[in-house]
């Protein structure tokens, strides 16, 4: 195997591994947060748990673009390396992000109830971030 394919491997590992760390470590935080919560409300628990596990659907993203990937490898790998790296940082970071603001909505519904809509918002905003880069990565690997 040359040096090419073997970078293209590492991009497809990278497209998914890099989501999946971003993935844990958002929906970690706002699991956390929403345990916090549940210990002190008595109703919303299975809002807390839903929005906390929003950030996991960056993995599904980057599994997408590691099977896209894993067809150009041969043909571009230094290419499939880079798209990879990129795409998988940016889908990690929105992740991580969104955990974030995932635990802040946790927190602000479970103070006001009503207000979970308008949080779940900024949560699905977040998200959006990590589809653009999928969208661009699937771009990218089809011209190739």
């Amino acid at each position: 195997m040359d040096i090419a394919t073997m970078l293209g491997y590492a991009g497809c590992a990278f497209a998914i591994g890099i989501p999946s760390i971003g993935s844990a470590i958002g929906v970690g935080t706002a699991g956390a947060v929403s345990h916090g919560a549940m210990a002190k409300v008595d109703e919303g628990h299975g809002k807390f748990i839903g929005v906390s596990a929003a950030p996991s659907s960056q993995t599904i993203y980057g599994l997408i673009l590691m099977f896209v990937l894993l067809g150009k490898v041969k043909t571009a790998g230094l290419a499939v390396l880079f798209i990879g790296i990129f795409c998988g940082l940016a889908i990690c970071l929105s992740a991580i992000y969104q955990g974030k603001v995932a635990a802040t909505a946790i927190l602000a519904s479970s103070k006001k109830q009503e207000v979970f809509g308008k949080c779940f918002a900024a949560v699905g905003m977040v998200e959006s971030f990590a589809i653009f880069a999928l969208v661009a990565g699937l771009v990218m690997a089809g011209g190739l």
